[in-house]
């Protein structure tokens, strides 16, 4: 099984190999989800040293990076079995999207076995509801039409 929680995290802060100062929470979270063969030299020096150093880093990218391999397989077999792991690790926030995704499980199975998504429409979405924000108070719908439709070229 795995280690209680008080024992899951590294007291000391984790050092760079190459400059000696400590590897920020930010950094972490970032090398935790980035697949080994996008990772720079530096960057792979970073993560191994975070995987000897930190017990919980470790198990929480082995996690993150078997989680990336069920979405990007097709296969919602192996499911469960991730499922029941992050719950088991001790890792809160791991812990608490476990469940979330038992909550939602039929959602999931769909996503990893479906080829299709909404990015491109939550990301229109996602963009004007910017584009609204940034101009709220300031102007009305012609600006707000100017900036939303592309140009029109002229021949």
């Amino acid at each position: 099984a795995s280690a209680p929680a008080t024992e899951a995290f590294s007291l000391a802060p984790v050092k760079d190999p190459d400059t000696g100062h400590a590897i920020s929470p930010v950094v972490a979270a970032a090398l935790c989800i980035k697949p080994r063969g996008q990772l720079t030299d530096q960057q792979a020096r970073k993560v191994d040293a975070l995987k000897r150093g930190s017990p919980a880093f470790a198990r929480m990218r082995s996690l993150a990076m078997r989680f990336n391999g069920l979405l990007r397989g097709c296969q919602p077999e192996p499911l469960e079995a991730w499922i029941d792991d992050a719950i088991d690790s001790d890792l809160v926030p791991i812990m608490r999207f476990a469940r979330v995704l038992r909550r939602d499980i039929d959602a999931v199975y769909n996503a990893i076995e479906l080829p299709w998504s909404n990015g491109q429409t939550e990301g229109q979405i996602n963009r004007l509801k910017t584009l609204k924000r940034a101009m709220y108070g300031r102007a009305g719908t012609e600006m707000l039409r100017a900036r939303m439709l592309p140009l029109r070229h002229t021949k």
